[in-house]
This record gives structure tokens, C-alpha cells and sequence, in this order.
């Protein structure tokens, strides 16, 4: 292959304790967090705001911060405070107004209760107002191209923006980029998503529609709701007698038997999560190209779909796709440990744990494009996320925050979802404030302090 060398300096642009690369969900409470801890802080982002998949993505809606049984609420900490900031501009129904099996939850009952629906136009001032208070530097339309190294220890990134090349120095640098980016060029061991199998999560298209008469909508759901079922690893759930039927008449060719709607905070709002890409790699430009193509015509079908049999949406007006496609996985970094289908199914709670979740193992596409397997918490009302799950094998001075941590890409399935990613965040920041005051390395913060602040800002941590 040709190669270009091009020798030219790059300016520093600033220098900072933390820098936080990635703005989605773990990444902008993992600045914030940051920030609030006394620490000058960066917040780098590819977008023009923050959210991640809750804004760019059209993820929604938050999946269940509870405990197993639905009775207390166990994600606190930032990700609490981002919905009660959310209420207050009426963006957002609380969760504990929201019960498994309704037309928030798509009528799914496992590990749905108690999820959270918002909405993401309202989500991105939030987060701005959030960064603006902590006094984060803000960098949107910033893109991460390489770390700065020092052997093994990190003390820096480059970045690209309309300013061309810049280096951004830093004492500590948080990962949230959701594909490892940053740990992965570092040198940190990566695994791309379950090497054993081959298998990746697929992609998925999220987009809106309002307009819709609710009431018809959910009224033949409803009358069909004893006909939902699971045969051959796939879940026969809302309006498969509508796709059936579409299909039939050469309207539907998707590899998708029902249909994933998740009513949203307006009445006549709905997020669809139907969309399915198969074998596509989140760490390639190319792949990533391909996907977005492919989920704008699948939209196009389903939206199609959705206004010709299904009742309530004949005059659904869509509101928007995403603007970036959705993606569930791509790296699991290794680190100084790594969490386990076990240690999920089986409720371990380790002392250093700084996240405590009941969150299903949500795995899509094992059993080919049509399947999905959802395996609950067997024991206890939860299960713990290991602080060194955050901290890489090789590299200083690197935290890793977000579906991207140390963890096997089954139990992976499990943490992958917004609230968790939140907390992540929230931990890694407070770490990295931490080690820049006391002037040590982030593998070596004591976890019994962490945990006291992160108590003392608001998370549970039993």
C-alpha cells in the first residue's frame, strides 16, 4: 500500500487535568463529574453537541434504572439528575410513572419496568447547561485522531477540527469515544465485539414519527397482546400480525418480524426500533458509510409500512432519522478486570464496585437477523460493575467509560445501555479528578474514597 509522510509540527492548543474524549452519555457526565471535582477539564465531541446515541442516535428510551423487581430506583447519581433537569422543561416522564408492558416499554415486561422516555432535542440543552455550569471547555466538532504517549503513560490526545491538527495535553485522559478509540491506539488489548463466535451486535436505524393517534395504536396492540410469543430464538411481539400481513402482500422484506415502538413524552410520539444491520463494523468508516445507507432505506420501508396497516399511524408524519446510525457494539477493552455473563446473572457485587445495575443481558442477532436473547438477573436485586473494569491493561493515565469497558461481550450486553454508561461516566470522572489531586496514577485511587464521593453526589452503591 502507498504511504504519504508528512513532517509538520502540531500547536498545542490548551492543557488541562482531564481530558474527556467522546461527549455521549458516559462521556458528558464523565466531564462534568470532572469538572466538579476541582479538575480543569476537556470535553472533546465529533458533533455538534453532546448525547451520543440518546441525541444523535435517537436512542430512547432510557432502559430500566431500577432493581430487579421494580421497586427501587438504584442509577442515581448524574444520570438521576439529568432526568430531574429533564422534567423540569418537560422533556422527560419520570420512571417510576412508567410499568413494564406499555406502550413506553414497547409492551415488552423483562427487564422493561421503569424505563424512562425523553425527549432528545430537550436532552441536548440539558447537557449543555450542565457542561456550561461545571465550567468544562467544550470542543464540539472535534474529532479524536491519536493519543500522546510517553512510553506507557498517556498525556495527551490530537485532535482534528476546522483548526486542522491540535494537541490537547493532559494529565489524565477518559475514554468515551463507545469504540475504544483512544485505548485502542494506545496500545491497550482490545477484543471486536466476541471474537470467539465472530459476532457483532447488529446496527439499527432509529427514527421518530408523530402525528399518530395513540389510542388506535395502542388499542390493537392491546387486543393482541395474547398472541405475543418466542419460537426459534425470535420474539413475536407488537404488530407481528401487521407485518405478517405486509408481508404477504409484498410490502415488507425486512428480516424483522415485529415492530420495536417505544411511545414518547408527547402523546403522538413514537421512537421505532426495527431497523436491523447485520455485519456491520463500528470501527470502520466504511462499514459505518454502508450502514447509514442501508438504515435510511429500511426506515423508508417501515415508515411506509407503519402508515398503510397499522392503525393510528395512517397520517404519521416522520419527524426524523438519525442523524448517525445506532450501534449496540464494537470494542470491549481488557482491563484490570474484566465482568462476566456470571458475575452479571449471579448478582456478584465486588467491594470496588462503582456501579451497581439490573439491566438484562440484551444480546440482538445471535440466532441470525431476526433474533434477539434477553436473559435477566437470576440472583439478587443486582449485580456490580468493578471500578478496574474502567482501568486498561498497559496504558496510564487512561480511564475507559461506556459500553467499551472491560467486560465480556455478552455481559457487555448488559451495561451497554444508557443509564449504566452514565454512571460509568460519572465514576470515571470523579476517579481522574481524584489521581490529578492527589497526584497519582488512576490505577491507584483508593475505591473506598471514590465510592464515598460518588455517595455524596448522589449514586447507590447498596
Amino acid at each position: 500500500m502507498n504511504t504519504i509522510n508528512r513532517q509538520f509540527e502540531i500547536p498545542v492548543k490548551l492543557a488541562c487535568d482531564v481530558a474527556v474524549v467522546g461527549g455521549g452519555p458516559a462521556g458528558f457526565c464523565a466531564a462534568v463529574a470532572a469538572a466538579r471535582n476541582g479538575a480543569s477539564t476537556v470535553l472533546v465531541e465529533k458533533n455538534g453537541g453532546g448525547g451520543g446515541m440518546a441525541t444523535y442516535g435517537l436512542v430512547g428510551p432510557f432502559m430500566t434504572s431500577y432493581d430487579k423487581d421494580g421497586k427501587n430506583m438504584i442509577i442515581r447519581g448524574l444520570f438521576e439528575e439529568v432526568v430531574e433537569r429533564l422534567l423540569k422543561q418537560d422533556g422527560a416522564i419520570h420512571p417510576e410513572e412508567v410499568r413494564a408492558g406499555s406502550g413506553f416499554t414497547s409492551y415488552i415486561i423483562v427487564g422493561h419496568d421503569h424505563c424512562t422516555p425523553f425527549d432528545p432535542e430537550v436532552l441536548k440543552r440539558v447537557i449543555d447547561e450542565m457542561l456550561t455550569e461545571a465550567g468544562v471547555k467544550v470542543l464540539y466538532h472535534t474529532s479524536f485522531v491519536e493519543p500522546m504517549m510517553d512510553g506507557d503513560r498517556i498525556e495527551g490526545v490530537i485532535v482534528h477540527s476546522k483548526s486542522g491538527l491540535e494537541a490537547i495535553k493532559a494529565k489524565a485522559v477518559i475514554d468515551c469515544t463507545g469504540d475504544a478509540d483512544v485505548a485502542y491506539r494506545a496500545g491497550v488489548p482490545c477484543e471486536l465485539g466476541d471474537e470467539e463466535s465472530g459476532r457483532i451486535q447488529p446496527a439499527t436505524m432509529f427514527f421518530r414519527i408523530g402525528n399518530v393517534d395513540s389510542d388506535k395504536l395502542e388499542a390493537d396492540i392491546i387486543a393482541n397482546k395474547d398472541n405475543f410469543y418466542r419460537k426459534n430464538g425470535v420474539n413475536y411481539r407488537s404488530l407481528h400480525w401487521r407485518v405478517s400481513e405486509a408481508r404477504e402482500n409484498g410490502d415488507w422484506t425486512l428480516n424483522r418480524v415485529s415492530i420495536g415502538i417505544f411511545r414518547g413524552v408527547k402523546k403522538d410520539e413514537w421512537n421505532i426500533n426495527t431497523s436491523r444491520i447485520m455485519g456491520i463494523d463500528g470501527t470502520s468508516g466504511e462499514s459505518l458509510s454502508e450502514a447509514e445507507m442501508v438504515g435510511r432505506q429500511q426506515v423508508k420501508e417501515i415508515y411506509a409500512f407503519l402508515k398503510k396497516y397499522v392503525p393510528g399511524c395512517e397520517n404519521a408524519i416522520l419527524l426524523s432519522s438519525a442523524p448517525t446510525i445506532g450501534i449496540r457494539e464494537t470494542r470491549h477493552i481488557r482491563g484490570e478486570y474484566q465482568l462476566t455473563t456470571d458475575d452479571v446473572l449471579q448478582g456478584r457485587e465486588p467491594e470496588d464496585a462503582i456501579l451497581l445495575a439490573s439491566n438484562s443481558i440484551d444480546v440482538h442477532g445471535r440466532f441470525g437477523p431476526m433474533s434477539n436473547e434477553y436473559v435477566a438477573v437470576e440472583n439478587g436485586d443486582w449485580y456490580g460493575v468493578s471500578y478496574r473494569c474502567l482501568v486498561p491493561q498497559k496504558v496510564d493515565q487512561l480511564l475507559v467509560a461506556g459500553r467499551c469497558v472491560s467486560a465480556t461481550s455478552e455481559a457487555a450486553g448488559a451495561i451497554r445501555v444508557m443509564p449504566p454508561c452514565m454512571e460509568l461516566g460519572h465514576a470515571a470522572g470523579v476517579a481522574a479528578a481524584m489521581a490529578v489531586k492527589n497526584n497519582c496514577l488512576v490505577r491507584e485511587v483508593n475505591t473506598d474514597e471514590l465510592r464515598e464521593q460518588m455517595v455524596k453526589e448522589g449514586s447507590f452503591l447498596g
